[in-house]
């Protein structure tokens, strides 16, 4: 294979990507994924958003063929499941009431954020079954050497999945609800997109925009790089607040906010209402290549259909004019299936090292995927989008 060397590969552990040469790095990195690469994960660090106060440790797998960085995994070493949106917190329990030993586990994950994407990070021009078999074996091996009982691979690839389930690591369906834009002919513009809607789900979407413009508000979409000093204090703000205000861990600190103004930007996209000139409410979006993902949003004031506006059709509307495949619009939330995010897959797979917790949990899991199935199932019967080629949309 050519730029393959024929040097063996060689595995270690990084407990800080600082000690990681960004390039070399991101070189392993899907051009449209924001949350892998090195400026976001290092940011995660720096500001204390992980590390060993938050409970998620950073164990990186790192595969070496001579001197070139050749694969990688985003590993932690946790001591609870908070922030992971793959819920084990049954396994805990269970798990303890038979007096095992659920903590430490291992996970590879980008932390607080529910985004498919890649988990073995492989180079390009590397074979993936040889790289990925070291990834694997370096991840089993570091669960033994820490004590971990298991090793969880979220929100990853179906080729990832493929390649990891075995007898001992068993598969998990999820879904999430995302736009996608229509393939081979994209939408032209919103219109185009409600077209495919029928009649009533079209009426209602415009009305809910309606509603929104109604407040008196100012309703902009803004890059990262154009923001000023009170929209990224606003931003802080809203996550905080939106936090404290569902009960919730705020995951992010503030530090993250400040690292994110001076790293991030160009990946930033924020949707903001503002009254005279001072937002009330918004949403730190993130964007790179052709995808678009919705993260945080919060409010100082609460507003008919100012949610819906600034989360999901304003971006749907970014990402047409852009050209995007997808937008995602995070975790849960089947209210966002009448606004034209459709239900879509997510694995993750579950490497337990005690063969009967194993057992036990991978014969739930398979009445759990049943169950999921028929979930998506019965959320696209419902979806918003007109059967055939007229609508241009099926729900999977």
């Amino acid at each position: 294979l050519p730029g393959c060397s024929p040097m063996s590969l060689r595995t270690s552990i990084a407990t800080s990507l600082a000690d990681v040469p960004a390039p070399a790095w991101d070189a392993l990195v899907d051009a449209s994924d924001p949350f892998l690469e090195h400026a976001f994960l290092l940011a995660l660090e720096d500001s204390g958003s992980v590390g060993a106060a938050a409970g998620w440790i950073p164990r990186f797998v790192l595969a070496h063929r001579g001197r070139e960085l050749v694969g990688a995994v985003p590993l932690y070493l946790k001591n609870h499941s908070m922030g992971e949106f793959v819920f084990d917190w049954g396994w805990a329990a269970g798990a303890q009431r038979a007096g095992l030993p659920y903590y430490p586990k291992l996970v590879a994950a980008v932390p607080f954020t529910p985004v498919t994407g890649q988990r073995l990070l492989v180079r390009a021009d590397e074979r993936f079954d040889e790289v990925a078999a070291a990834l694997a074996a370096a991840m089993d091996a570091e669960a033994a050497a820490t004590d971990a009982s298991s090793v969880h691979v979220l929100f990853c690839l179906p080729h990832e999945r493929d390649f990891l389930v075995d007898p001992g690591h068993a598969e998990r369906l999820g879904f999430q609800f995302h736009w996608q834009n229509r393939s081979p002919e994209p939408y032209r513009d919103f219109d185009d997109f409600l077209g495919t809607f029928r009649s009533e789900n079209r009426k209602q979407v415009r009305r809910e925009r309606r509603v929104a413009g109604s407040h008196g508000l100012a309703l902009v979409t803004k890059e990262g790089p154009t923001l000023d000093d009170v929209e990224w204090a606003a931003l802080e703000r809203f996550y905080a607040s939106n936090a404290d205000k569902h009960g919730a861990h705020a995951y992010l600190t503030r530090r993250f906010f400040k690292l994110a103004r001076e790293r991030l930007a160009p990946r930033v996209l924020a949707t903001f209402a503002a009254r005279d000139g001072v937002p009330i409410a918004g949403a730190l979006n993130f964007e790179r290549g052709r995808r678009l993902y919705g993260r945080y949003w919060g409010c100082l004031e609460e507003h008919p259909m100012l949610h819906f506006e600034l989360c999901y059709y304003r971006l749907i509307e970014r990402s047409i004019e852009r050209g995007h495949e997808r937008m995602e619009a995070g975790a849960q939330g089947e209210h966002k299936l009448k606004r034209g995010l459709l239900p879509r897959e997510t694995w993750s797979t579950h490497g337990i090292r005690h063969p009967g917790l194993a057992q036990a949990i991978e014969r739930w899991l398979d009445e759990e995927q049943r169950a999921v199935r028929r979930d998506m199932e019965l959320y696209g019967a419902h979806a918003p989008v007109r059967r055939g080629p007229a609508g241009g949309g099926t729900a999977p």
